[in-house]
C-alpha cells in the first residue's frame, strides 16, 4: 500500500470522520502545530539525556499525540482523562524544577547550552500551538457538540512554562549562565 493517497491534491484534507476541509482551516492548522511541537521533542529526545528526563518527554509526546487527535476529530474529547492529571504533574514537574533555579533577576533570552536552546525551540513552539487551539476555540464557539475542551489550552499553557523552566535547569546543570536579555 502506497503512503500516498492523493486525496489531498486538490487543497483538501479529512479529518476523522471523513469530513474534508481546506488545508489552511484552522483545525488543520492546530493539530498540525501540536503534531510539530511533538517533532521537535522528538528532536530533543535524539540527545544523549538523562534517562528519567527522557521518560518524561515521552509522557508529554504521547500526551500530544492524543491532543493531535483529539483536534482532528470534531468534537474530540477522548484525551481529556489524560490531559486533566497530566497538566497537574505539568505542574509538579515546574515546582520540582523551579526550586533548583535561582530567583529570574532579567528576561532571558533563548540559548546557553544546546539542551536549553533546544527547550527554548519547543517552548515557542508550544506557545504558538497554544495561540492556533484558542484561535480555533474561539472560531467554533460554545457549541458542545463540537466545542473545544478548554483544558487543551491549558496544556499548551503549562507545557510552554515547563519548557521555560527545563531550559534554565539545562543550563544550570551544564554550567552555563542563562543569557539575559539586556537593553539595546
Amino acid at each position: 500500500m502506497p503512503i500516498y493517497t492523493r486525496t489531498g491534491d486538490d487543497g483538501e484534507t479529512g479529518l476523522f470522520g471523513n469530513r474534508r476541509v481546506p488545508k489552511e482551516h484552522a483545525r488543520i492548522e492546530a493539530y498540525g502545530t501540536v503534531d510539530e511541537l511533538n517533532s521537535f521533542l522528538g528532536l530533543l529526545r535524539s540527545e544523549a539525556l538523562d534517562p528519567e528526563f527522557d521518560t518524561q518527554l515521552k509522557a508529554i509526546q504521547d500526551a500530544l499525540f492524543e491532543i493531535g487527535a483529539d483536534l482532528a476529530t470534531e468534537g474530540g474529547r477522548a484525551a481529556l482523562p489524560r490531559i486533566v492529571p497530566h497538566t497537574q504533574q505539568l505542574e509538579r514537574w515546574i515546582d520540582a524544577s523551579e526550586a533548583l533555579l535561582a530567583p529570574l533577576r532579567s528576561f532571558v533570552l533563548p540559548g546557553g547550552c544546546k539542551q536549553a536552546a533546544l527547550l527554548h525551540v519547543l517552548r515557542t513552539v508550544a506557545r504558538r500551538a497554544e495561540r492556533v487551539v484558542w484561535k480555533l476555540s474561539h472560531e467554533i464557539g460554545d457549541d458542545t457538540e463540537v466545542a473545544l475542551p478548554k483544558e487543551l489550552g491549558v496544556y499548551l499553557n503549562r507545557l510552554s512554562d515547563l519548557f521555560f523552566s527545563w531550559a534554565r535547569r539545562a543550563n544550570m546543570q551544564a554550567g552555563v549562565r542563562d543569557v539575559p536579555w539586556t537593553r539595546g
